[in-house]
C-alpha cells in the first residue's frame, strides 16, 4: 500500500518533504544562533552584530512559515485525492462483488465501516511523511546541535529514549485490539441508525421507538465505552514523556548552572543546548505518539483492504467472450444448485423457454422460482449442470455482454436518487428523451409523470417514497423496455399490487413481452394462464410442464390442484401450501372461501 500510494504522489511528496526538511533545518538554525547571540550581543555586547544574528533569526522564520504552509497543503491535497481514489476504487471493486457477498454484509454495516476506515490510509500515509520528513529530521539536526554545542550533557537524551521506546511499544500492542473492536461497533451503531430511518413507517405503526430507542442507546454507550478506553490507553504516553522529559530538562539546568557559576563559562553554549534541547521535545513526543497512531490507521487500511482483497466469486473466467444472442433460446441442463451446503435450493432443474416465447415459472414458496431468475443472470454459479443461452454456456461469456442482454423487473421496484427521467435511463444511458418518453407510454406511466410537479424533471426522493407501489412498478417496466433486450426477466411483477394498480401494469407487460423470450414468475394464475410454457416447480424440481390447457387436462396435477386452490383469486394461497404441494387443511379453505364470499358481497 505504502509503495503504491508513494509512486501516485512522487512529485507532490517530493516537495512536501523537501519543504519538511526545510522546516525540520530551520529548528536546528534557531537554537544553533541562540549561542552567538548570547555571546556576542549580551555577553561581549558587539553592537554591530545585532541586526546581522536577529536578521538571520528572521529570515529562519520566514522559510520555516512559508515551508509549514507548502508541506500542509501538499499532503492535505494529497490526503483528499487519495481519500476520492479509495472511496472510488472501494465502490468500483463493491461492483464486481456477487450478491453472495452482500448476503452476509448489511449494507448500513458496510457503509459505515467504508466511511470510517478510509479515512485511516490518509492518516496512515501522511502520518508516516510527516514524522519521517520533519519530526525525525527536526530531532537529529536538533539531537546534533546538542552534541555540537555540550556533548557530556547529550548523554541526558539516551537516558529517557528507552523507557519511553518500551512504553510506545506496549501502548501500541494495547490499542490496535480497542481500535477494531471501536470500528465495528460505530458500523453497528450507524447501520442501525440507518435502518431506523429507513424503516421509520414500520417503527411509528408497531410502536418500535422504545425498543429501538433501547437498542441505539446501548450501541452508544457500547461505541463511548471503547473511545475512552482507546483515549486513556494511547493517552499514558503524554504523562510519561512530560516526567521523562522534566527529568532531562531540570538536570540539564541544574548542571548548566553550577558550571556556569563555578567556571565561569560563558552562557551562550549553554542557552543553545536548552533551546535545541526544549526544541527537541516536540518532535520527539510526537514521534512517540506516532506508533500508537500508526496502529489506530493500521487497522482502517487493512479492514479497507479486506474488502478489496475479497475475490468476486462470479467473475469473467479466463477467455470469456461477448454472448451473441440470435434467437433467445434459454436451457436449463441439470442445474443443481444450494446457497449454503445445508439448503440445497435446486436439484436437476431442465427446461427451455423457447425463444420469442412467454414461459412462465409457479411453485409454492421455496420451490426455487426467483433462484432460476437470479441463475439466468449469473448472479450466482450453479454446481453442476448447464445454463445455456442461444447454445453458449453462460459460464463461459462476460457478465457484462450476459446481462447487457436482459431486462429484469423484480417484485419490489427499486429507484435510485435522481428524477424520474434519470431512473428510467439507468435502462440504457444512451437512451434519448424521446425514447424515454416512449419507453413510459409503453409502461402506462406517462399520464401519472406529467402530474408530477416537474414532469419527468421530478426528484423521486429516496427509492420512490414520493410514488405509489404500482407507480414505482411502472417506472421499472419502462427501465426494463428503454433497455431494449431480447431476454425479459420477471419476478413476480404484479404480486405486491392492488387490482387497478396489477391491471395496469400487466398491460405494460403484455406489450413489452412480445417478441422477447420472456421467463415470468407470478403468484396469480390470471396471469400467466396464456403463457406459451408453464413449468410447475416443487421442492426445487420440475414436476410438471406444459401449455395451461394441457396441465388443466389431469384433474390430479399438480397445476389443476394450484388452480383449484387459487380459485381465481389471490396466488398467494400458495403459500398455504407445503414445499410438497400438499393440500391446505380443509379447515383452512373453508375459512378463505368465507372471507372471500365476505369480500365479494362488498363489492
Amino acid at each position: 500500500m505504502m509503495l503504491e500510494n508513494a509512486r501516485e504522489y512522487k512529485k507532490s511528496y517530493i516537495v512536501a518533504i523537501v519543504a519538511l526538511l526545510i522546516v525540520g533545518a530551520s529548528n536546528a538554525a534557531l537554537a544553533y544562533l541562540m549561542k552567538p547571540m548570547i555571546d556576542k550581543i549580551f555577553y561581549e555586547q558587539q553592537l554591530g552584530l545585532i541586526w546581522v544574528i536577529c536578521g538571520a533569526i528572521m529570515g529562519v522564520f520566514i522559510l520555516r512559515g512559508l515551508s509549514s504552509y507548502v508541506q500542509a497543503v501538499e499532503l492535505a491535497k494529497i490526503g483528499n485525492n487519495l481519500v476520492a481514489r479509495y472511496q472510488k476504487r472501494i465502490f468500483d471493486h463493491l461492483m464486481k462483488l456477487g450478491l453472495d457477498f452482500y448476503n452476509d454484509m448489511r449494507s448500513g454495516h458496510l457503509a459505515a465501516q467504508i466511511n470510517q476506515n478510509v479515512f485511516g490510509i490518509r492518516d496512515l500515509l501522511n502520518m508516516t511523511i510527516t514524522s519521517i520528513a520533519r519530526d525525525a529530521i527536526s530531532l537529529v539536526a536538533l539531537v546534533a546541535t546538542m552534541i555540537y554545542m555540550d556533548p557530556i550533557l547529550s548523554a541526558a537524551i539516551f537516558l529517557i529514549g528507552p523507557p519511553l521506546i518500551l512504553a510506545v511499544a506496549y501502548i501500541s500492542r494495547r490499542i490496535r485490539t480497542v481500535t477494531r473492536e471501536v470500528v465495528h461497533l460505530n458500523s453497528h451503531l450507524l447501520g442501525a441508525m440507518q435502518e431506523s430511518v429507513q424503516g421509520v413507517a414500520i417503527v411509528k405503526a408497531f410502536t418500535m421507538e422504545d425498543q429501538l430507542r433501547a437498542k441505539i442507546g446501548r450501541l452508544i454507550d457500547q461505541a463511548e465505552g471503547r473511545s475512552n478506553k482507546i483515549a486513556k490507553v494511547s493517552e499514558r504516553i503524554t504523562p510519561l514523556s512530560e516526567i521523562l522529559a522534566g527529568f532531562a530538562v531540570a538536570g540539564v539546568l541544574a548542571y548548566g548552572g553550577y558550571r556556569a557559576i563555578l567556571n565561569q563559562q560563558p552562557p551562550g553554549a549553554m542557552f543553545a543546548f536548552i533551546t535545541a534541547l526544549l526544541l527537541a521535545y516536540d518532535p520527539a513526543r510526537r514521534l512517540a505518539r506516532l506508533q500508537v497512531g500508526l496502529e489506530r490507521a493500521l487497522v482502517n487500511a487493512r479492514m479497507i483492504y479486506e474488502i478489496l482483497d475479497t475475490e468476486p466469486k462470479q467473475s469473467d473466467v479466463p477467455g470469456a467472450v461477448p454472448i451473441h444472442i440470435e434467437k433467445g433460446e434459454i436451457r436449463f441442463e441439470d442445474v443443481y444448485f444450494s446457497y449454503s451446503d445445508v439448503a440445497p435450493v435446486l436439484h436437476g432443474v431442465s427446461f427451455v423457454a423457447a425463444p420469442g416465447k412467454t414461459t412462465a415459472i409457479i411453485g409454492a414458496s421455496g420451490a426455487g422460482k426467483s433462484t432460476l431468475i437470479a441463475l439466468v443472470q449469473r448472479f450466482y454459479d450453479i454446481e453442476k449442470g448447464r445454463i445455456l443461452i442461444d447454445g453458449q454456456d453462460i459460464a463461459g461469456v462476460t457478465n457484462q455482454s450476459l446481462r447487457h442482454s436482459i431486462a429484469y423487473v423484480s417484485q419490489q421496484p427499486y429507484l435510485f436518487e435522481g428524477s424520474i427521467a434519470d431512473n428510467i435511463r439507468y435502462g440504457r444511458p444512451d437512451a434519448t428523451m424521446e425514447e424515454i418518453i416512449a419507453a413510459a407510454k409503453l409502461a402506462h406511466a406517462h399520464d401519472f409523470i406529467l402530474q408530477q410537479p416537474q414532469g419527468y424533471d421530478t426528484p423521486v426522493g429516496e427509492n420512490g417514497v414520493t410514488l405509489s407501489g404500482g407507480q414505482r412498478q411502472r417506472l421499472s417496466i419502462a427501465r426494463a423496455i428503454v433497455r431494449n433486450a431480447p431476454i425479459l426477466l420477471l419476478d413476480e411483477a404484479t404480486s405486491a399490487l392492488d387490482n387497478e394498480s396489477e391491471k395496469r401494469v400487466q398491460q405494460a407487460l403484455d406489450g413489452i413481452m412480445q417478441g422477447r423470450t420472456t421467463i415470468v414468475i407470478a403468484h396469480r394464475l390470471s396471469t400467466i394462464v396464456n403463457a406459451d410454457h408453464i413449468v410447475v416447480m416443487e421442492a426445487g424440481r420440475v414436476v410438471e410442464e406444459g401449455r395451461h390447457e394441457t396441465l388443466m387436462a389431469d384433474p390430479h396435477s399438480i397445476y389443476a390442484r394450484f388452480h383449484k386452490l387459487q380459485g381465481g383469486a389471490d396466488w398467494q394461497v400458495l403459500d398455504d401450501m407445503g414445499e410438497t404441494g400438499e393440500k391446505v387443511p380443509e379447515v383452512r379453505k373453508t375459512a378463505t372461501k368465507r372471507v372471500r364470499g365476505k369480500a365479494g358481497s362488498k363489492a
